[in-house]
This record gives C-alpha cells, structure tokens and sequence, in this order.
C-alpha cells in the first residue's frame, strides 16, 4: 500500500489552508492555527485520515470496484488524467455536465455517439465525405473527446468518486449523494466535508499538492490489483493441490485395506483351528478308542508343532 509521510506532505504545501475569513467552521477540528491570516491544516489529523481514504480506494479497487477521478479545475486537469490513466480508471478533467451520473442512460448514448465517430474516423469514412462535412463531425467529436474522453470505459455508475475541490466540484458530490456513491475529497478550510464520507483535510489548490493526493491513491489501486490477482489464483492452486495430494493417499489406503485384510485372514484362521481341534477330539475319542489318555497327548503335539 502506497505510503505518504509528513515531511512529504510539508514540501508539498498540504498544510496551507485559505485567508481566515473565508474558512468554514466545520473544518475547525482539522486546523492547527493561523499565521499570516491563513490557516494552517493540522497535519497530525490529515496524514491519518488520508491514510484511512488510500485503504478505502485500494481495498475498493482490489475487489473490482471502479473509482472516477473528479478534478475540472486548472489546477488539476493535467494530474487527474496522467494518475487516472495510469490506475486504468475513468476521470473528468472538465466541466462536470450536470447529469453525468442521475442522467446515467443518456450519457451512455453521447459516448456511444463518440465511438461511432472514432470508427468513421478511423476506417476512413471522413475521407469520403466533403470538407465541410467532415470539419462539422470533428467538431462534435472533439467536444465529445472533452465531456466525454475519460469515461468512454464505463459502462456502469461507480462505485466512489475521488474528488480533488470539494467547493469546485459541487454537483459532481450532490448527484453522487443522491445515488448513494461513496465520496473521497480532499477539503480545504474554506469547504464543508459534510457531505463527504472520507475527507483529506488539505490544500485544495496547491499542484504539487494535488499530484501529491492523486499519486497516493493511484498508486494504493495499482498495489491493491497486483497483490489480490496473484492472490487469488495462488490459493486457488494451492487448494486444488493439496485436494489432489489428499485424494491419492485416500486411495491408495483404500487400494491397500483389502491386501491388510488378506494378509491378516490367515494368521487368523490357524490361531482359531488348534482351539477348536483338542475340544472335539477328546470328546469322540472315549467312544471310538479304549485309552482316551493317549489320544488327547497326541493332539497336544500336534497343536504345538501348528503353533
């Protein structure tokens, strides 16, 4: 799991909060102080609770769940879509089209529209077509490319937001809440994480800063897919092993238990013959022979020699 220390939160510029007479009251219990009438973020509180927010998305991501990276501002554009891209992850580094995500179904239908554009494009349609024609198609595709570019991927809604400027990104977080999608924002002291279920109090502003959020996270759903793949096959392999293992040495127990009986049928049977043989011999002997005595001293040798 991706790790981020204090002193790399401190050479990024995470503590700097907004003027104080901007700040939000509900961010008091995540700020330290003042000093230049900025408030500065307690960063003993942030690097824990931004710890506890890369263990959600990493967990999220190792059993298959899908995180949108949300970050329209200038500021972030660049980095939601290099860390997005690089986690396989769908993003929006643009304006947030109200309704991306409660108007799911009709955004489904401008993404399939861009792909048919790129097979056009791609087979050589446009090359039949005039110029006019042709500047009109790019024209729509490119602005598609810009609304539409990260999530070309998502087929379904996700299940998280990543969010980089609480305040910026207001109704990304209010369709996201409606729906019930959990929401993962960095808030700056200027910004209420009331409506946020993992909060990364911090500079919202910042781009080493930002890169620094976005980095952790990609990097904790990247180590999350590549230690539960091999994981999951590797005990699933050891399983059938050793219920391959346990099965033989089953049958061979059971291919042997008849050759134990076999082997064991005889040293029974003359145990049992030279128990029986004196009882019945004595008894008939007095009828048939006049000097019983001799008779059962010779069946006595002959119990000894069978012994």
């Amino acid at each position: 799991m991706a790790k981020v220390t204090m002193r790399q939160m401190l050479e990024a510029g995470v503590h700097f909060g907004h003027q104080t007479r901007y700040w939000d009251p509900k961010m008091a219990p995540y700020i330290f102080g003042e000093r230049n009438k900025i408030h500065i973020v307690n960063l003993e509180k942030s690097l824990p609770l931004y710890q506890d927010a890369l263990n959600y998305v990493g967990k999220l991501a190792g059993n298959g769940g899908r995180i949108l990276f949300v970050g329209t501002k200038r500021a972030a554009r660049d980095a939601v879509r290099e860390e997005a891209l690089r986690c396989k992850m769908p993003y929006v580094n643009h304006r947030w089209l109200g309704g991306m995500l409660t108007n799911f179904r009709t955004v489904k239908r401008s993404i399939r529209r861009f792909k048919e554009l790129q097979e056009q494009k791609q087979d050589g349609t446009f090359d039949k077509l005039g110029k006019r024609e042709v500047l009109s198609l790019q024209r729509e595709m490119d602005k598609l490319e810009r609304a539409f570019g990260g999530i070309v991927d998502m087929e379904s809604l996700p299940d998280a937001l990543f969010v980089v400027d609480v305040g910026f990104e207001k109704i990304a977080i209010q369709e996201a809440r409606k729906l019930g999608i959990p929401v993962v924002a960095v808030v700056d002291t200027n910004n209420s994480p009331k409506e946020v279920d993992y909060v990364i109090p911090g500079n919202d502003d910042a781009i080493r800063a930002i890169r620094l959020y976005l980095h952790g996270a990609a990097d904790a759903i990247v180590d999350a897919r590549m230690t539960t793949a091999p994981g999951s096959s590797g005990e699933d392999e050891f399983v059938e092993m050793s219920s391959g293992a346990a099965e033989a040495p089953a049958e061979a127990a059971t291919k042997a238990a008849p050759t134990a009986a076999a082997a064991e049928a005889p040293a029974e049977t003359p145990a049992e013959a030279p128990a029986e043989a004196p009882a019945e011999t004595p008894a008939e002997a007095p009828a048939a022979e006049p000097e019983p005595t001799d008779t059962p001293a010779a069946d006595d040798d002959a119990a000894k020699t069978d012994g």
